[in-house]
């Protein structure tokens, strides 16, 4: 872990999630001023105060300070211990806003994450545990984070407004981060997905799947997608239903796109055709962009090549996201690293849209909680 170094500030409310990840991960403290100091309802939001609990429960000796308007935040990280877990997450955003950061901070910890997360998989914000699942795991996997105990599952869905889902996400902790090597995606060999309906029709999931398949069977004939309707209990408190597609290369790269229906009691009322056929057009445009990441996961990627070994590693990734651009600048900030950055033009080998091929050293990043057997 770093010394202590001298704390960094911002401004604003914006990529909150990311500057307490790094600060925990990196040992500075930062303080955040002005959150939404303009606004009627100043401070920070429900889900931001959730998130912020979450990082209280899983360090050990953090010292967190909030105004008394909430306007100001000021976070001193302590160890990361993990252990088990258990946390009710903000019905305002999906489990997936928590879940990004867990991924992230999971493989660090003095004990092995064990963790139970109560509130919304699904929404149309942030990506649902579905997704996660099927991209983010085997990307950790590259990493040589991997064994028995590494498991996310559904034990009930829950979509917004009210939520009522509940997910169980468990991480092994590594020492160290193997380099990776990722710059050919290879070609879109299947696709996967995963139709669900909850307090609706079963045969709502059913539509979405033909309406899904008319778009895509155009392109690929090995699609499966699975249908998932959760019954009692099990289904949370709000009506809704939605899809999620994977697309599987041959070398192992996980493209994918999502969409839900809206909120009971917000927006207008859409049909499970439109949602299949859209979310289709989606993942289609996800495989134009390529890479070997998919935009939801770039940022996750390259923090684990920072904290890698001291050893080069690369990948290739679809054009950047907004969000992914300001990753690397705070990356910048919390560990003095830059990144090589070499556009791949289109060419006649790289289908789809322009390429980005981004090269870093790892800081060597060690996890000395870890005890030595």
């Amino acid at each position: 872990m770093a010394t202590q170094a001298h704390s960094l500030s911002y401004a604003g409310c914006n990529f909150l999630r990311q500057r307490l990840v790094l600060s925990t991960l990196s040992g500075r403290p930062v303080k955040i001023r002005k959150i939404r100091a303009r606004d009627d309802n100043p401070g920070l939001r429900d889900f931001e105060a959730s998130f912020i609990r979450l990082l209280d429960k899983i360090t050990n000796g953090s010292r967190i300070e909030i105004n008394q308007t909430g306007t100001t935040l000021y976070y001193q990280p302590g160890l990361l211990y993990g252990g088990s877990v258990e946390h009710d997450c903000s019905v305002l955003r999906s489990i997936g806003y928590y879940l990004e950061s867990l991924l992230c901070l999971a493989p660090f910890m003095k004990h092995p994450l064990r963790i139970v997360l109560r509130g919304v998989t699904n929404d149309q914000t942030d990506p649902s545990v579905d997704v996660l699942k099927a991209t983010a795991l085997p990307l950790l996997k590259q990493f040589g984070i991997d064994g028995e105990s590494f498991e996310l599952k559904i034990v009930r869905r829950g979509m917004p407004p009210g939520g009522g889902g509940e997910v169980f996400f468990s991480c092994p902790v590594r020492k160290v981060l193997k380099p990776i090597q990722l710059t050919d995606p290879g070609k879109i060999k299947r696709i996967r997905g995963m139709a669900y309906s909850v307090r609706v029709s079963p045969q709502m999931a059913n539509r979405i799947v033909d309406s899904a398949r008319s778009i895509l069977n155009k392109f690929i004939p090995d699609i499966y997608i699975y249908t998932d309707h959760m019954k009692g209990v099990n289904s949370g408190k709000s009506p809704g239903f939605g899809l999620s597609l994977v697309a599987e290369t041959t070398n192992g790269t996980f493209l994918s796109a999502e969409l839900a229906s809206n909120p009971q009691g917000q927006g207008t009322a859409v049909l499970p055709e439109d949602v299949g056929r859209n979310c289709a057009r989606l993942l289609l445009e996800e495989i134009y962009r390529g890479g070997c990441v998919d935009s939801t996961n770039q940022s996750l990627a390259l923090l684990l090549m920072t904290l890698g070994q001291q050893d080069v590693s690369k990948v290739l990734l679809g054009p950047l996201s907004p969000y992914t651009i300001e990753f690397l600048r705070h990356l910048k900030s919390f560990f003095q690293i830059m990144f090589k950055i070499e556009t791949r033009p289109c060419g006649e080998e790289l289908k789809g849209g322009d390429k980005v091929l981004m090269t870093c050293v790892g800081i060597g990043f060690s996890n000395l909680s870890k005890t030595l057997k």
